[in-house]
């Protein structure tokens, strides 16, 4: 990280501290997940209410990782419906922790009241206007974010408890650092530095939560489908399946393709799930961008990183992953 970006993201952390002080003064300010329930965004939101008794972590869903890891920490999270209205009459302002826009919490967020959203994600479709405010750095996950926030504002939250969650955050979200930048391990030597937690056993638990027989019955038939196409200058490996899209998508960038789709179909809902190497990335491909670029054509919400985006809607699948390899096409290879 330069100087510029120490300096940058120091400057977010005031205005984010500012923004929470004012808030949890005058009520409760529940802290609101992004819907996939994964660990990035649950320990995001567990970590950050550890430094105010006026926030609550609360979201829609609770991903494998995110519930046992909960579990065994016995940390407070509270899951709430995709109807719910009921926000508690005294809240002040709300927080969403690692989405990229307002489909990705799955529930309609409480009206006039002001927002402050936290991401890490390249592209985003937030309305910030009036008091809200966005926090959002280069950095490779959102639990970077919260470490920065805690480290510098509210030391004293930096238990052992709450640096587990971040850590299982943080290794979970660049796929064991593989997809990691430079702050992420300086984020690691953070949370681990002073403290009594076993790396090698927290890494262990996490890995065993991951994947049941029938889930990795399931990679294994999504694998069996897979089909290579080259798109343009691109090659394109591309299969579907109906879990755990994000690894599968992994797997297939470890057989060699230099960018992978997984798409799935469930209750009218479209979803692509893509990854490309770093080779890729440097060579010209930015996922996020593809991704935002499927959805203004065809509808939707799409976006993330470089190297690792998705999308949702309710077009086709099939028409769906045309869409996005029809964008790949477009780009011209860097050399």
């Amino acid at each position: 990280m330069t100087s510029k970006d120490t300096h940058d993201i120091s400057a977010l952390m005031g205005k984010l501290n500012e923004w929470i002080n004012k808030h949890c003064e005058n009520g409760a300010v529940p802290v609101l997940t992004g819907m996939n329930g994964d660990m990035d965004t649950v320990g995001s939101a567990i970590a950050l209410s550890a430094s105010h008794s006026n926030m609550m972590a609360c979201g829609l869903h609770l991903g494998r990782v995110a519930k046992k890891v909960c579990e065994d920490l016995s940390a407070p999270f509270r899951k709430i419906g995709a109807s719910h209205t009921n926000w508690p009459p005294s809240i002040s302002g709300i927080i969403i922790v690692d989405a990229a826009s307002p489909s990705q919490v799955g529930i309609d967020l409480p009206e006039n009241i002001p927002k402050c959203v936290i991401d890490h994600h390249d592209t985003d479709d937030w309305d910030i206007s009036g008091g809200d405010v966005m926090i959002k750095a280069s950095v490779s996950a959102t639990t970077e974010i919260i470490t920065k926030y805690l480290a510098q504002y509210s030391p004293d939250a930096l238990t052992t408890p709450v640096r587990k969650l971040l850590l299982a955050g943080l290794i979970t979200d660049t796929g064991r650092y593989r997809h990691a930048g430079k702050s992420a391990f300086s984020t690691t030597v953070t949370l681990l530095e002073n403290s009594e937690i076993d790396y090698a056993s927290l890494v262990e638990f996490i890995e065993s939560q991951e994947t049941s027989p029938s889930e990795r019955g399931s990679l294994l038939r999504g694998l069996e489908r897979s089909k290579s196409i080259d798109s343009g200058g691109w090659n394109i490996v591309y299969t579907n399946s109906g879990t755990l899209e994000g690894r599968l998508a992994t797997l297939l960038i470890g057989t060699g393709a230099e960018i992978s789709l997984v798409s799935r179909y469930r209750e009218g809902v479209s979803r692509l799930t893509a990854r490309a190497s770093r080779k890729t990335t440097l060579k010209g491909i930015h996922l996020g961008e593809i991704m935002e670029s499927v959805s203004k054509q065809i509808g939707g919400d799409g976006g993330g990183h470089s190297g690792a985006a998705g999308w949702s809607g309710n077009t086709d699948r099939i028409a769906a992953e045309s869409a996005f390899i029809a964008h790949v096409a477009s780009i011209k290879r860097e050399e």
